[in-house]
């Protein structure tokens, strides 16, 4: 935890540095071969010509003019990218070097720096069982510094995670298609995966929405050292465990493992791609590698 402000700006710098670079292989990759062209604009009119669609006539022109004349549409050369943060209190766990809010920054970050040389705006919604902040998209990289120092420094109000709360805020504070990605690790509050899967639906219909989960490796594996004592980070729940037990650690697993598939059937469900990233990972792959496959 950054407990004052020079310690934040030394995180915020550190970030800067180590995914300024990374971003040009995200770049490189295929972040803008994936979303360009996504959108279309209307450019101008001109006089209908043979061979031209129909149903691009402009009847209101030609009525005027008494000859026949067509939309012509661009693609759109501006994107906006919009980042949903988790920020619930889940986010604070890490057994190895980094916690799942170490990796979110950093993959926030280079997918902003990759947002930047695209010449995109870049916005953000922190998010934990209620919106917690919205930042407006902008362009520069002074808007993505305070995006990364938001993401480093903030401390949120409420204490679990609700999804489609981020997604219905999403819709109704962008009226424009937007590329847009769900930080998390996807641990949504019990009973809303429902009202999840309907807000899903209305917003992957009016954005470009992909989801990179964020997990470390004993979300899934307990390790064997006895009786233990775990504490649900959301909801406070305490609960001592035989983990020397082949049972107890089976049933760990399975019970991460039908979570998981459960998340993975909605995403895939309402056509939403899916990378996932472990804290001791690299997430430039995954990123990449989930590009390629669009």
């Amino acid at each position: 935890m950054y407990q004052n402000d020079e310690d934040i700006l030394k995180r915020v710098r550190h970030i800067e540095i180590k995914t300024r670079g990374l971003s040009d292989e995200i770049f490189a990759g295929k972040y803008h071969t994936a979303f360009r062209g996504r959108g279309m604009s209307f450019a101008e009119v001109r006089e209908y010509r043979v061979g031209d669609d129909v149903r691009d006539i402009d009847w209101n022109v030609t009525a005027r003019s008494d000859r026949a004349h067509v939309k012509v549409y661009e693609e759109e050369r501006e994107l906006t990218m919009m980042l949903l943060v988790d920020v619930s209190p889940s986010r604070m766990f890490g057994s190895k070097e980094l916690t799942k809010k170490n990796l979110i920054t950093e993959v926030a970050a280079t997918l902003a720096f990759s947002a930047a040389k695209n010449n995109d705006k870049v916005g953000c919604i922190l998010f934990s069982d209620r919106i917690e902040k919205f930042i407006p998209p902008k362009k520069g990289r002074s808007h993505i510094l305070m995006i990364i120092r938001e993401l480093v420094g903030f401390q949120p109000t409420g204490t679990s995670t609700n999804i489609s709360e981020a997604l219905r805020y999403l819709v109704g504070v962008n009226k424009k298609r937007t590329t847009s990605f769900l930080l998390s690790d996807l641990v949504n509050a019990e009973g809303d995966m429902p009202k999840l899967e309907d807000a899903l639906k209305i917003a992957a219909s009016k954005h470009d929405i992909m989801a990179v989960r964020i997990y470390d490796e004993r979300d899934r594996e307990l390790p064997d050292v006895g009786i233990v004592e775990v504490v649900d980070s959301e909801t406070g729940a305490r609960e001592w465990l035989d983990s020397s037990s082949r049972r107890v650690r089976d049933y760990w697993r399975d019970s991460y493992d039908e979570r998981r598939e459960a998340m993975a059937n909605i995403l895939k469900h309402n056509r939403v791609d899916i990378a996932e990233v472990a804290t001791d990972g690299d997430y430039v792959v995954e990123l990449i590698k989930m590009f390629k496959q669009r």
